[in-house]
């Protein structure tokens, strides 16, 4: 199939925006907990008529400081409370939300501030304000700087306390579906990260037909998400957006480094995430049993939800033996795992990368669906995602309802609908590049089944193409390369060479139980490390895995390990974590040499 679209399911309001959302909430659910504020190790949830209290209140303060209509105000925090709060107000006060990635440079701050024009900007910590004040004479649009942890809050809600209630509903009014809601920089895998407009309609159309596809899992008044993605990241926004307009609770905690706590504290009936969670899920799981001694009563016990999973998909369905095994292992080991994720959910949304087959099987059998979806920043998030009813583990799902997706002549994925974003900012060019012909050009390679379901199977600019003239798309291997526990990071090399090889780096938390588990000293690093005999053969057992999943040609002959990670702080990574290939090929040239030497 070439071409592939479902009718909308959400009709996006003409004079509207996304102010209208915590208006409309405050009217028809009053008392219902919209969102929750985590203070002092304790949730609190605060009602729609709350939230927009706060929102009026603080959107008061900017537009008393001189925000006026269309104004860009820059926003660098982690994940938290205020950063929604803050992100309504603006836009109640007519502004246009940047978002900057808190781990972001003084050098990354100033291009986006000045890029965007932005005339305020709101900040989370003292460190924050000091990368913004080292660019400042560089900034002369920027008038205003405030600090979440220094009281910024209070302050623009003390500087607006004599703006009018109906000056705040007069400017709220002011953009309609059509106009900029915000400006969101893409990561920057190469050069300088363009600023990536979505409108409002971007915005109603992406998550109003998603919250209508999936309205089991959007129950107002019973379910609940914890957002614990960056919200300087699109798919953050959804997560934030979506729950308000279904509506449903909403928590925000800042990283995953404590995220089965705060699962546990918050137990939300629907997780949102990235692949590495779940991997993380899934490998910190196995990794305890080992150490308990009970390391093959969970293989088999993974084994038999991934059997059971796959037989969902026959037409006979599971076995009668299969079925007693499955349920043995639900009280035993499943059970377990769900009340680590929380207890009360089953199902997530994942995005980002690949999750793989097996992980998609295995948490689908341990009843806890993993609902994959694919989408960049140019389509707001998700333009593709599985249904909850009809999921197809493998494939990223059906596209976006009210949306069209394409397969061009050399299975570049190409997109159409109203969730697209309006231009790149100050790129002519760049914008009229990425929208040639009104379609969306992804840059990704996919194929469309017979039901519409898509599979993203390389990137354009990241195919390969060996000596022998053998194209090879590296996300598939790689991905499943990375599944495995030791891995952290697999670069898959090879163009113009003989053959595939690939680049590893170790999972520094998994590397150490490792060692525990296997004699090797404590304390024993990738550098200790890296021609370890069994660690060699641990990775190899990684390749091997993704070998499977290719061609001979294409599969990883050589492979080595680095004594480094790539990290963001390390340039080899951007913010949402994806791979600076070209930084990555140039900073390890020597170890890329290596593996065709002899």
């Amino acid at each position: 199939m070439r071409e592939f679209s479902l009718p909308a399911l959400y009709e996006v309001p003409a004079d509207g925006n996304l102010t209208d959302i915590v208006r409309r909430n405050a009217a028809q659910h009053p008392d219902v907990a919209v969102i929750a504020r985590k203070t002092g190790g304790t949730w609190t949830d605060v009602t729609a008529t709350a939230f927009l209290a706060e929102v009026r209140a603080a959107a008061k303060g900017l537009i008393a400081a001189g925000v006026r209509p269309g104004d860009r105000v820059g926003l660098m925090s982690r994940t938290r409370y205020e950063w929604t709060l803050l992100d309504f107000a603006i836009w109640s006060a007519g502004g246009v939300t940047v978002p900057v990635y808190e781990t972001s440079s003084p050098e990354q701050v100033q291009w986006i501030l000045g890029d965007s024009g932005a005339v305020a900007c709101v900040v989370e910590t003292a460190a924050h304000a000091a990368s913004v004040e080292s660019v400042r004479d560089r900034l002369p649009a920027l008038e205003h700087l405030w600090r979440i942890d220094g009281g910024g809050v209070a302050e623009l809600e003390r500087l607006g306390a004599d703006v009018e209630d109906a000056t705040v509903e007069e400017r709220s009014s002011v953009a309609k579906a059509d106009d900029p809601a915000t400006i969101v920089y893409t990561s920057g895998t190469t050069g300088r990260p363009k600023g990536c407009v979505l409108t409002h309609r971007s915005f109603f159309a992406e998550c109003g037909n998603i919250v209508e596809r999936l309205r089991p899992l959007f129950r107002t008044g019973e379910c609940s998400v914890l957002l614990f993605l960056p919200l300087a990241h699109v798919f953050g926004r959804l997560v934030q957006i979506a729950p308000m307009m279904a509506p449903i609770k909403l928590g925000l905690v800042p990283d995953i480094k404590n995220l089965t706590d705060e699962l546990a504290a918050f137990r939300p009936t629907l997780i949102l995430g990235v692949p590495r969670v779940f991997e993380k899920v899934y490998n910190g799981a196995r990794a305890k049993a080992q150490a308990d001694g009970k390391g093959r009563i969970f293989d088999r016990a993974a084994d038999t939800a991934i059997a059971y999973s796959r037989a969902l998909d026959t037409p006979s369905g599971p076995s009668l033996g299969l079925r007693l095994k499955h349920k043995l292992f639900d009280k035993l080991v499943y059970g377990k795992l769900r009340a680590v994720l929380g207890g009360r959910g089953e199902y997530a949304i994942s995005g980002g990368a690949p999750l793989g087959e097996r992980l998609g099987h295995f948490f689908r059998g341990i009843g806890f669906s993993v609902l994959e979806g694919y989408g960049l920043t140019e389509s707001c998030a998700a333009t593709a995602f599985n249904p909850w009813d009809r999921q197809k583990i493998g494939t990223v799902g059906q596209p976006l309802p009210g949306s069209v997706v394409r397969i061009a002549d050399d299975g570049e994925v190409l997109l159409h609908g109203e969730h697209l974003f309006k231009e790149y900012w100050n790129n002519d060019g760049a914008t009229a590049e990425a929208l040639a012909d009104g379609w969306f050009h992804t840059g990704d390679l996919g194929t469309l089944d017979e039901d519409g379901y898509l599979r993203i199977t390389g990137r354009k600019k990241e195919i390969i193409v060996t000596a022998g003239g053998k194209n090879v798309a590296p996300a598939v291997i790689e991905d499943r390369i990375r599944a495995h526990a030791l891995v952290a990071e697999c670069m898959v090399v090879g163009d113009g060479r003989p053959f595939v090889g690939a680049l590893v780096t170790l999972d520094e938390e998994f590397l150490a139980r490792w060692c525990a588990e296997h004699g090797k000293p404590a304390g024993s690093t990738a550098a200790t490390l890296r021609e370890d005999a069994d660690l060699l053969a641990a990775v190899q057992s990684a390749v091997d895995d993704g070998n499977a999943a290719v061609s001979k040609a294409e599969s990883v002959r050589k492979f080595r390990v680095l004594s480094a990670q790539f990290t963001e702080e390390s340039g080899h990574l951007t913010p949402s974590l994806k791979l600076k290939r070209n930084v990555v090929a140039k900073d390890y040239a020597d170890e890329i040499e290596a593996l065709y030497r002899g």
